[in-house]
């Protein structure tokens, strides 16, 4: 499960904060402050922090690149009242991933937060990966295809597939499977449907990202 972290010193939206993003079925923990959430980050990992650039204390700004050093793999949205360019340019010099203006609207923040954990979960399989086995279960539009119907219904059967994919050539979709499953994408469990692996969950999601920035463009 996705885990975030929201560090800001005004209470009422920290736990606002909190239970919105715990509502959408994501990993909350707040933190006052950032020598706190600093504290926090020794024993524990996060996929995101939503950081106020503006506390008391250590500021946002200040702990920013010690944020970055303990937590290279975290993406950080920094939350600020002033909406000014430079503020903005310098919190990502200092190692922000992206930022939101307060007041935000839920929505507003939502689409950022979900844009940030697909990045997070994008960089994660291609570090966590072997790429030469993330090529080749990538590699085949079929393979890609199978992966995808999988993130989409949690698991399948065999048949259920092959209606799914609209496939004739029922050996053909055996086929992939088997180098699928050689390849750590998928698993057969006992009652004999398909599930992913984590390394799955993480391709999809690589395809999720790399198909919806596509469209994008």
């Amino acid at each position: 499960m996705d885990t975030i972290m929201v560090v800001d010193d005004d209470q009422e939206l920290r736990e606002t904060l909190v239970e919105v993003l715990t509502e959408e079925g994501l990993l909350v923990e707040a933190a006052a402050g950032a020598e706190q959430a600093l504290a926090r980050l020794e024993c524990t990992s996060f996929q995101l922090l939503l950081l106020d650039l503006v506390m008391p204390g250590l500021d946002g700004m200040t702990a920013l690149p010690l944020i970055r050093k303990q937590a290279p793999r975290a993406r950080i949205i920094v939350m600020t009242a002033f909406a000014s360019v430079e503020n903005a340019v310098h919190a990502l010099r200092q190692g922000a991933d992206d930022y939101i203006v307060k007041p935000f609207k839920i929505d507003a923040l939502m689409l950022a937060v979900r844009r940030n954990l697909q990045e997070a979960r994008f960089l994660e399989g291609g570090e966590a990966a072997n790429l030469d086995g993330l090529f080749q279960g990538l590699a085949n539009i079929l393979r890609r295809q199978i992966l995808q119907v999988l993130a989409r219904q949690g698991k399948s059967r065999f048949m259920d597939l092959v209606r799914t994919l609209e496939v004739e050539d029922h050996t053909k979709v055996n086929f992939h499977l088997k180098v699928l499953r050689e390849g750590g994408f998928i698993r057969q469990e006992a009652d004999k449907t398909y599930t992913l692996t984590p390394a799955g969950s993480r391709a999809a999601s690589c395809l999720s990202y790399i198909s919806k920035n596509l469209v994008a463009e």
